[in-house]
């Protein structure tokens, strides 16, 4: 199915029209239309979840080898389709060529091939055996025991605007491998790519009503998605404020939850750091999605021994960065995904000024070819304090506030943890037994030490207000699960 044509839900194994009719999906590039997306009301949502539950019985009982079959020809078909893929993927996030090349549509073949060998991984292990003396309850007997992870059920996945193709790959993929049926919701910004990776997996095979996706710029296609009474779970990646909603209406009929949610990183820089190491890193948060990611050091929490050296090397490092066209050669920021967002980022830098930070690079919007796209000049806010809006608050785009310390230690961890944020944090530092104490002290789900690289096999998620439970790995076969035990006399 052309991008360019009118694109319809995915319901049931069917593609069914819209009964809402169709919204233009915008290039934040140059502001033209990619393509029509399908509004869906909340009947077609609600008739999305019933196909998912008629197909969860045999979904679930399916062998596991069938399910990695699926998962694995859905990624030789993006494989095959990877370049129009590829620049759809750009088209609609406005992402420089390397990224939708490597980090959208690539990352989203890597996580379909890992969870077709994670649906072979053990989902049954033996306890040791409990003897139990005579007493009231019977005669004296040993008991044996198993865990067995079954799947939840019916799985709504919520999507982020940021990367259509990570990020629904990582909740699709592992939710199916362990035998869930999914409805996805992807964000309204962006969503022809989803229903890309619905084409594979529809002709990878995948049986009617376990894969369907729906969206809309209604708020009721959400709401449809997370209240309705056949769905079992929530995958929400987003904003805090929204997943805090979610996760209200979840709790009404206890439906189980997987958040991730927003960011606000710091990045401590010790005395003793490789300064060059600590720009290399934190200058990716103007770069990588154009600062649109969750897991960026945004808060730079740096010892006032080398803060002036730290900021003198950050701003230099910006003048490196092309903000540009994102299909255009040497282009290193593209635009940010919409004109509201853009307007967004725009207000927090002047409300940093006038917090009292200093505008240390950036500030003004850039002209990009005739003037249209969405997009953000890369900015350095130094001289802040962590009273500060600037420094409090997730931003999502290329914007890094940069806070001195004194003290030692302790007033870095400090300020670190003063954050109603816990997602990923860093610590820069030349004593590598330093930086694992601090890094140990940091309320934090992960935290990087003198990187920003991740592991891809351990757990990720947020303390505080940046989520709930963990995915990535095998850990996301275990959060699309339930933990069942089955207990014999032996």
């Amino acid at each position: 199915m052309s991008a360019q044509a009118s694109q319809r839900l995915y319901i049931g194994g069917e593609w069914v029209e819209p009964a809402g009719g169709h919204y233009e999906v915008i290039n934040p590039a140059d502001e033209s239309v990619v393509g029509l997306a399908p509004e869906a009301t909340r009947g077609q949502v609600e008739e999305a979840a019933r196909a998912a539950a008629a197909a969860f019985e045999g979904w679930s009982r399916t062998p596991p080898e069938a399910r990695a079959a699926v998962l694995d020809r859905a990624a030789d078909i993006m494989q095959r389709e990877y370049e129009p893929w590829a620049a759809l993927a750009q088209a609609e996030t406005g992402a420089p060529t390397g990224i939708a090349r490597g980090m959208q549509v690539g990352v989203g073949v890597a996580r379909f091939r890992r969870y077709a060998k994670g649906a072979l991984e053990p989902v049954e292990r033996g306890l040791p055996p409990q003897v139990t003396e005579a007493g009231p309850m019977g005669r004296a007997s040993i008991l044996g025991a198993l865990e067995v992870r079954q799947p939840v059920g019916v799985v709504t996945c919520i999507t982020s605007y940021n990367n259509p193709w990570a990020n629904p790959a990582g909740k699709v993929a592992p939710a199916l491998a362990m035998g869930n049926t999914v409805v996805v919701k992807p964000a309204p910004q962006d969503p022809l790519s989803v229903f890309r990776m619905a084409d594979a997996l529809h002709e990878a095979g995948v049986p009617a009503g376990v894969v369907n996706v729906v969206c809309g710029t209604s708020v009721e296609v959400g709401e449809a998605a997370v209240d309705s009474p056949d769905v079992d779970m929530v995958s929400f990646t987003g904003s805090t404020g929204v997943g805090q909603r979610i996760a209200e209406v979840c709790g009404r009929t206890m439906k189980r939850q997987l958040m991730e949610l927003g960011g606000k990183g710091a990045a401590i820089v010790l005395e003793d750091a490789d300064l060059d190491s600590a720009v290399s890193g934190i200058g990716t948060t103007f770069s990588f999605y154009s600062g649109q990611i969750c897991t960026a050091p945004t808060r730079v929490i740096v010892h006032r021994s080398v803060y002036a050296e730290l900021v003198e090397k950050l701003t230099g490092y910006l003048a490196f960065m092309k903000v540009g066209d994102p299909g255009a050669r040497g282009t290193v920021v593209g635009p940010v995904i919409s004109e509201a967002h853009r307007d967004r980022v725009e207000s927090y830098v002047e409300l940093g000024r006038k917090e009292g930070a200093r505008i240390a690079y950036g500030g003004e919007r850039p002209v990009v070819g005739t003037g249209r796209g969405f997009y953000v000049a890369p900015t350095l806010l130094v001289d802040c304090t962590n009273d500060m809006r600037v420094v409090r608050e997730e931003i999502f785009g290329p914007v890094v506030v940069v806070v001195p310390f004194d003290g030692g230690e302790e007033e870095a961890v400090a300020l670190a943890n003063d954050s109603d944020f816990g997602l990923l944090s860093y610590v820069w530092s030349g004593d590598s037994a330093r930086a694992f104490r601090v890094a140990k002290r940091l309320r934090a789900g992960g935290v990087g030490i003198n990187t920003i690289g991740r592991n891809m096999e351990a757990p990720f998620g947020g303390f505080k207000r940046s989520g709930v439970g963990r995915d990535v790995g095998s850990y996301a076969l275990h959060a699309y699960s339930e933990i069942q035990s089955i207990v014999w006399p032996g």
